[in-house]
C-alpha cells in the first residue's frame, strides 16, 4: 500500500503519448517539468493543497528520451513544499542532464543552499497562485532573493494574469534574473494586443532581467487539445519579440489538470507553431536554457 493516495479527481499523466513529428534540435532541453515522490520514499508535504499520483524520475527520463530531448529542468512541485529531497535525488541521478529550481524557506541555511547548488539547483520558485499555496510575505521573499543572488541563481515566479498589476512593482524590485512561468497565464479569450497581455509584454520589454516560459498551452487554451489554437498568437508574440529570453517545457506530469490530460507528443508538435524558424527553435530549446542552467 502506498503511503499516500492521490486525490480522487487527479488526472494521471498520459500512459502512451504519441511520437512527435517535430524533431527537436540536438541538445534540446525540457525546461519545465516535475517529479512527484514516490510518496513512500519522498513524502508529500503535510501542508500541501493536493496529493498527486507518483511520477518518479525514471518516468521522466523515459519521456525525455522518447520525445527526443537531452536535458531537463526540474521545478520543485508545491506538493513537496520546501522539502527538496525528491528534486535533489533526481538531479544527482541525472548524470548532469538535469538542473533544478527549488523551494526554500526563510530559515534555510547557507550550508543547505550550497548543497542545493552542488546538486544542480540554479533557482528558487515563488508561487503566487493562492489556490496552490499559502501567501508568503513579500519581505520574506525579498530576503530569500538576496540570499540566493550571490549564488548566481534566478527566481521563477508563478502567477495569473489578473494579478500582475498588483504584483508588478514587487516583481521588478527583485534583484536577480526572473523567469515567468507560462507567460503569466494570460486569459487567451482576450486580445493578444489588449491591455492585460500588453502589461506582461511591457514587463518583459522594460526589464531585461525577465525571461518567460512559453509552455502549458493545455492550461491556457479554451479551445482544447490538441492544437490549442487560441494560445498560438500569445506564445508566438513572446518568442518573436524576446527570442533570447524564452524557454519551453512539457510541464510533465501536468499537475492539477482538470479538463484533460495532454499528449506530450502533441505538445512537442506545438513548438514549430510558436517558434517558426530553425533559429528561433534552437534559441528556445537549446541556447537559452543552456545559458541559464548549464553555464557552470
Amino acid at each position: 500500500m502506498a503511503a499516500f493516495q492521490m486525490d480522487r479527481d487527479w488526472l494521471v499523466f498520459h500512459p502512451s503519448p504519441s511520437k512527435p513529428t517535430f524533431r527537436a534540435p540536438p541538445g534540446a532541453v525540457d525546461a519545465h517539468c516535475h517529479v512527484f515522490g514516490p510518496g513512500d520514499v519522498f513524502p508529500y508535504a503535510p501542508e500541501r493543497k493536493y496529493t498527486p499520483c507518483d511520477a518518479p524520475k525514471e518516468k521522466l527520463w523515459e519521456l525525455r528520451d522518447y520525445l527526443g530531448f537531452e536535458r531537463n529542468v526540474i521545478v520543485q512541485a508545491t506538493c513537496h513544499g520546501a522539502d527538496n529531497r525528491a528534486l535533489v535525488d533526481a538531479l544527482k541521478a541525472s548524470n548532469n542532464r538535469a538542473r533544478g529550481v527549488a523551494t526554500v524557506k526563510q530559515d534555510v541555511t547557507d550550508a543547505e543552499l550550497q548543497a542545493l547548488d552542488a546538486a544542480g539547483v540554479r533557482g528558487v520558485r515563488f508561487n503566487f497562485v493562492k489556490r496552490l499555496v499559502d501567501t508568503t510575505p513579500r519581505e520574506v521573499l525579498h530576503s530569500i532573493a538576496e540570499r540566493i543572488k550571490p549564488l548566481g541563481w534566478h527566481i521563477v515566479i508563478y502567477f495569473e494574469a489578473a494579478e500582475l498589476h498588483e504584483l508588478y512593482d514587487f516583481f521588478t524590485s527583485l534583484p536577480t534574473t526572473v523567469v515567468v512561468d507560462h507567460m503569466g497565464r494570460p486569459d487567451v479569450t482576450k486580445p493578444v494586443d489588449g491591455p492585460e497581455f500588453e502589461l506582461f509584454v511591457r514587463l518583459m520589454r522594460e526589464n531585461a532581467n525577465f525571461w518567460s516560459k512559453v509552455s502549458c498551452p493545455e492550461r491556457l487554451s479554451k479551445t482544447g487539445p490538441d492544437a490549442y489554437d487560441d494560445v498560438v498568437p500569445f506564445a508566438r508574440r513572446i518568442v518573436e519579440t524576446f527570442p533570447d529570453r524564452v524557454l519551453w517545457g512539457t510541464d510533465w506530469p501536468h499537475p492539477n489538470m482538470k479538463s484533460h490530460m495532454p499528449d506530450d507528443g502533441k505538445l512537442v508538435d506545438f513548438i514549430p507553431r510558436i517558434a517558426r524558424t530553425a533559429e528561433l527553435q534552437r534559441k528556445l530549446l537549446v541556447d537559452n536554457p543552456m545559458t541559464l542552467y548549464w553555464s557552470r
